[in-house]
């Protein structure tokens, strides 16, 4: 492995080492014949290129003082600092973690930060107090600094927002979703007339490396990309690949990645050797022109070289051998942008050392400084912008916002003469309401348009308010999350729809690793609002098997700050899609919604034609707060806790056993994050007999949290609980031998009065 020592050595040794150039030379001049980068524009590339380079060294020497946290370096990617050249710095980028010396290019970007220094032996200075100094910012992220200005030391990551530049954590391009929405969330918001941090022909830039190019993330993002410009609608996408042919020690087949993507249907394909600067810059002159006048997607391939193996603990002898380790010193991005400086004649090669020694000493004080920085100090210091939550603001434009759409909800077909409606009626009609509340709201996913969904919900939405705010997306729930990742930081407010709980399983760290963690690692700078729409859990007739009769979310559960709403009955549903709407706009909330598909069309409660499970659409100024549970009955000898088909089941339980003179009373949580706490302790101390009726699975199921709160909150009467099996949902009748049903929760309710 080339340590930081030898790399250093190198760079002095064939810098030094160059041929002298002409006398002088116009820096307004271009530095190659044919080429676009002007003298000016490759010292600035240059000085970027340094600083990246011996930050890498200085968090290697942090890591070694006991102060430093992070080694991934991005040295021999250094090339990206002409791409960041090319882009203007308002251009939305999303980086992977080699990208040291696009970072610090695009700060010189910013007006107040650090100027190219000129043609002198002097390097340029730190910005001032207005600027931005790169420098600073990554080694308190090396250091997991209380101050560094983006993640807070929660994470190292290249991101900031007067950078436009949104902070991932990605190591597989799962931020290449993100990047797709964002691309067509410029447009869309535009069309809308929704207010984006970003210009109307901006370039969305996403960059990753070769081995991720080849994961299933990656793979469908493109092909997603691809698809929608296929159709003719805007994709400004750039997507770069930095090359350097090997992850982490498995190498990537030669020639792979431009086989792969080099000849795709609407996908512009551009290479380049990307350890020559006026190569990368003028390929991503090329690519970048393309893309903002076409607004379509381009591929820029970038070959690299890997130096400082993959990260600081990486023995790269293990697995390459020296040979190619010297192959790659001889490809050095950092000493050939000095070969280009000196053969232009703009510095000789003692000024390009020396040039370069004075930024070393600048970021190794800067180092120094870092150490001794502060960092956080508790978990709520911690997870401060982990969910923001803001329930009064939230209430106020939940009920402010209906109000404001009550136009729209008196023309709603059945909620106009107030007839009760169905729970696929009752979304139908807040998702028409609410999209006549927030101009930038978005309705999207597999057959939600023309057919109006799988069970009608979204049915007529398309027509009302046109194929901009209500769309089919290709089948891909990895890309139908990514496109409201994006749109969430474009200013919609979007509101996918998964069409079973079964279908986001293969997508869900889109969620989990992408949305929940945006506030997260940019202490609120950045934020991706979105209400995913999940038809879910089990118990439909006539339409069986596991992929669309799911009843596992333990993998929501566990996920810190998302919101998870359950409604059960058609006037919940409507006033929680409200709440989670104003929850999104307000706080930046990402918001699971719940659906039970065997409740959508169901009428009745205890008798057929009884219509008792139908309900009036809530009045305009009707919400549920988030953590807010709904009680029925006033029994005392038994609560029964429960939430979405366990809540039909229960008050039919209910009554069945009001007949054997059991008086038992029933709480649906509605909501499954935040746990309804204060509720469910309240009424589980009136009886002093709990019951937890969850029709998920027992292991990772909802009544493994109801029990624990139950038990950390210091309720001390009795407790049990009845769930499905911990089983896959079968095909046909067999599915009832692993569902929880109604004569398991009557048995061990009497079995619990007894127990007593």
């Amino acid at each position: 492995m080339t340590t930081p020592a030898e790399l250093d050595r190198h760079f002095r040794e064939a810098a030094g080492a160059l041929p002298g150039g002409p006398a002088s030379a116009d820096p307004a001049a271009p530095v190659r014949a044919g080429s676009r980068l002007d003298g000016t524009t490759l010292l600035a590339i240059f000085d970027a290129q340094a600083e990246s380079r011996h930050l890498d060294s200085a968090a290697r020497w942090m890591q070694q003082q006991g102060g430093g946290y992070y080694t991934i370096s991005s040295a021999g990617h250094e090339g990206n600092a002409a791409l960041a050249a090319v882009l203007r710095p308002n251009d939305p980028a999303l980086l992977h973690y080699r990208s040291g010396g696009f970072y610090c290019a695009r700060a010189r970007q910013v007006p107040g930060s650090a100027p190219p220094g000129g043609r002198t032996l002097k390097p340029p200075a730190p910005p001032d107090t207005t600027g931005i100094d790169p420098v600073r910012d990554v080694l308190l992220g090396v250091a997991a600094s209380a101050d560094e200005p983006i993640a807070g030391g929660r994470h190292k990551v290249f991101g900031r927002a007067e950078l436009a530049i949104v902070p991932q954590t990605s190591t597989i391009a799962s931020h290449l979703p993100r990047a797709l929405g964002v691309a067509l969330g410029i447009g869309r918001a535009a069309k809308l007339g929704v207010a984006c941090p970003w210009p109307r022909d901006a370039v969305a830039v996403a960059s990753f490396g070769d081995a991720s190019a080849s994961h299933s993330t990656a793979v469908g993002a493109i092909n997603a990309a691809c698809h929608t410009a296929y159709q003719g609608i805007p994709v400004p996408l750039l997507l770069v690949c930095e090359d350097n042919g090997i992850g982490i020690s498995v190498p990537t087949p030669p020639g792979w990645v431009a086989a792969s993507f080099g000849a795709r249907p609407g996908l512009r394909y551009l290479a380049a050797d990307g350890c020559d600067p006026v190569a990368v810059y003028d390929a991503a002159v090329r690519a970048v022109a393309l893309v903002r006048s076409r607004r379509q997607p381009a591929f820029l391939h970038l070959s690299m070289v890997r130096f400082l193996g993959h990260a600081g603990s990486d023995a790269e002898a293990a697995y390459r051998a020296s040979a190619d380790l010297t192959a790659d010193l001889a490809r050095d991005p950092l000493v050939a942008t000095a070969a280009a400086l000196v053969s232009s004649g703009l510095l000789t090669p003692d000024e390009a050392v020396a040039r370069y020694d004075a930024i070393g000493e600048r970021v190794g004080a800067a180092a120094d400084r870092a150490l001794s920085s502060r960092p956080l100090a508790s978990a709520a210091e911690v997870m401060a912008p982990l969910a923001p939550r803001h329930p009064g603001r939230v209430a106020e434009r939940a009920t402010g916002g209906a109000a404001r759409a009550a136009a729209a909800h008196s023309r709603s077909r059945a909620a106009a003469a107030g007839d009760p409606v169905t729970l696929a009626q009752a979304v139908n009609l807040a998702l028409g309401e609410l999209l006549g509340t927030y101009p930038g709201m978005c309705v999207f996913g597999e057959d939600v348009g023309r057919k109006g969904g799988v069970y009608g919900v979204t049915k007529g939405l398309q027509r009302r308010f046109g194929p901009a705010r209500v769309f089919d997306t290709l089948l891909d729930e990895q890309s139908i999350l990514g496109v409201a990742l994006g749109g969430g930081l474009t200013g919609l407010l979007p509101v996918p729809e998964i069409q079973y709980l079964a279908y986001l399983h293969n997508a869900e760290d889109q969620i989990r690793g992408e949305a929940a963690t945006q506030q997260f690692f940019s202490a609120g700078q950045f934020r991706n609002p979105m209400v995913v729409r999940v038809a879910g859990y089990a118990y439909q007739k006539g339409f069986g098997g596991h992929f669309h009769n799911d009843n596992a979310i333990g993998a929501l559960r566990d996920i810190p700050g998302l919101m998870i709403a359950s409604p059960a009955r058609p006037d919940d549903a409507a006033a929680m899609l409200r709440t989670c709407l104003a929850a999104a706009a307000e706080d930046g909330s990402v918001c699971v919604f719940l659906e039970p598909i065997a409740l959508y069309h169901t009428r009745d409660l205890h008798d057929d034609g009884d219509d008792g499970w139908l309900a009036a659409y809530p009045a305009p100024d009707a919400h549920v707060p988030a953590g807010q549970a709904r009680s029925y009955g006033d029994g005392t000898d038994l609560t029964m806790v429960t939430f979405g088909n366990g809540l039909r089941m229960s008050l039919r339980v209910a009554r069945r056993l009001a007949v054997r003179g059991i008086g038992a009373r029933v709480l649906d949580l509605r909501w499954l994050a935040p746990l309804p706490a204060d509720d469910l302790l309240r009424e589980a101390r009136l009886t002093g007999r709990v019951l937890v009726v969850d029709e998920t699975r027992r292991t990772g199921g909802v009544s493994e949290g109801v029990v624990t709160t139950l038990t950390d909150a210091g309720y001390t009467g009795l407790i049990r609980r009845v769930t499905s099996e911990d089983s896959f949902v079968p095909l046909g009748p067999a599915a009832n031998a692993v569902l929880l049903d109604e004569p398991t929760i009557e048995k061990a309710a009497v079995g619990l009065l007894h127990a007593g």
